[in-house]
């Protein structure tokens, strides 16, 4: 076994991000059995140290909010720019807020309540938990990407220490932190459940929710034995309002996929519906608000132009792979993405008949997209569905541009570089597209000012849905 490095029993002097550290008191947590209760009554006095690594959606907000419940708090990322950009005040992600970024990031480190960003690992081995916030992406051939996950894991290994409590928040199949993330951990030669304390805490995160933030959303914590459970929990309560310890880490792991899982399948139902609706004039949106009156046995889902995000396209396909290890298929799983994933082909279709019966083709067509967030008010644009649709309408020869208060420029990805920037929304843009899509509807756009210059509106979102006669310039899809 091994114990902490020989600094860990001085007072710190070295920089935190070119901010010198003022004492952190680190408890001896000597080779051998943790105790938990130590750990424990750490995080109820805030006499802790916890980083969270990826400063993402996830772990910024986390971050910021452990360090506002008292705890001195170390934010981890390899992007120089964010680290740069948090120590000079400023917030990347547009619903967390710089201002509130800098009064924690002013305040003396090791002092309650300071949040110190570092692309310093090494400081790792000063955290008394690690939180684990990284990308859980797929591959081309929507298998799990656990990539991040292991390279993060096998960091933190290099600097674990007995005592620690490490926690996987990103979302991943059932058995990822007890198969995965605790053999490499387990390679610093310390024993998680005895040594260290390992358990999934899945996030859930809803970026520019009005009614729950990070703190308010009630939070999941599984450990891989009952005292790694009993310590991450500890930790969660000192900092969410509400805390659901559940058995072990794979229940924690499958009910996050769960809440996804059924997201999807019911998108799935009315984007499938909303095709036939159509078919049978009938406006789905007017249907679902009638179904909506029944005060029971009914929840209201709503069609769009696909999936965007990094949670429901993705992570139900997490457990689709993990199923075909038990020789089973996840039927529904595979079903609901098919159809969302054929929402772009359905939108290209309506637009294509809306612009033939007005004797245009999709072949040179200047075609306006409005929005490419993933959702409503927010700047993240990770798996927009705007993204397969701009692919498609490219394809036909369609002049592109587009148009999103949120989203300046659009940003090389694995699978997208379109070289776009976000053109002005004003009368003469609108009136020389020969068709507009409303791809998001972000709530600070006029609509009426846009169904008023456009020549042809395609709404995804029924956004145009108050405004009355249109002209017949107006398409829901």
């Amino acid at each position: 076994m091994r114990g902490p490095p020989l600094s860990f029993f001085c007072r710190f002097t070295a920089p935190i991000a070119g901010i010198a550290i003022a004492s952190f008191h680190i408890s001896g947590y000597l080779a051998g059995v943790a105790n938990p209760e130590e750990l424990i009554g750490k995080f109820e006095s805030r006499d802790a140290v916890v980083g969270v690594i990826g400063l993402g959606y996830v772990g910024l907000p986390l971050a910021a909010t452990i360090a506002e419940a008292g705890f001195s708090s170390v934010g981890f990322d390899t992007d120089e720019k964010k680290i740069a950009a948090l120590l000079a005040g400023r917030s990347y992600i547009r619903h967390v807020d710089g201002a509130r970024l800098g009064g924690l990031i002013g305040k003396a480190p090791g002092e309650s309540g300071g949040f110190h960003p570092s692309s310093d690992y090494a400081l790792l081995d000063r955290c008394d938990a690690v939180l684990i916030c990284v990308p859980t992406p797929l591959t081309d051939g929507r298998d799990p990407d656990l990539s991040y996950v292991r390279n993060t894991a096998e960091t933190i290994s290099q600097h674990l220490r007995a005592g620690q409590l490490v926690v996987l928040e990103s979302t991943t199949y059932p058995g990822t932190t007890e198969e995965v993330v605790r053999p490499i951990l387990e390679r610093s030669g310390l024993s998680a459940g005895r040594d260290f304390f390992l358990a999934f805490s899945p996030e859930r995160e809803d970026p520019n929710n009005p009614d729950f933030s990070t703190k308010t959303i009630p939070k999941l914590v599984g450990g891989v034995t009952p005292d790694c459970g009993r310590v991450a929990t500890a930790l969660y309560s000192s900092v969410i309002e509400q805390v659901i310890p559940v058995s072990d880490a794979k229940v924690a792991e499958a009910a996050k996929l769960l809440e996804n899982i059924y997201r999807s399948v019911n998108i799935a139902l009315v984007n499938e519906l909303k095709v036939l609706f159509q078919k049978m004039d009938i406006n789905i949106w007017e249907v679902i608000e009638a179904a909506s009156s029944k005060p029971f046995g009914f929840t209201p889902f709503y069609p769009g132009p696909g999936l965007g995000g990094h949670c429901i396209p993705i992570d139900p396909f997490y457990l689709s792979w993990r199923a075909r290890q038990y020789e089973m298929v996840t039927k529904f799983i595979e079903l609901a993405g098919e159809v969302n994933h054929s929402m772009p082909d359905y939108v290209v279709e309506r637009l294509g008949d809306a612009l033939n019966e007005r004797g245009k083709s999709l072949k040179g067509s200047k075609v306006l997209i409005l929005g490419v967030a993933y959702k409503r008010d927010i700047d993240d644009d990770r798996e927009s569905p705007a993204f397969r649709l701009m692919e498609l309408l490219r394809r036909k020869q369609a002049v592109l541009s587009y148009h999103d208060p949120y989203v300046p420029a659009l940003r090389p990805s694995r699978r997208y570089d379109f070289g776009l920037e976000s053109v002005p929304l004003d009368a003469k843009c609108l009136g020389d597209a020969d068709a507009v899509v409303i791809v998001t509807d972000h709530s600070n756009v006029d609509y009426s000012f846009v169904v008023q210059h456009a020549q042809l509106v395609v709404d995804t979102r029924n956004a145009t849905r108050d405004l009355g006669a249109s002209g017949g310039r107006v398409v829901l899809a």
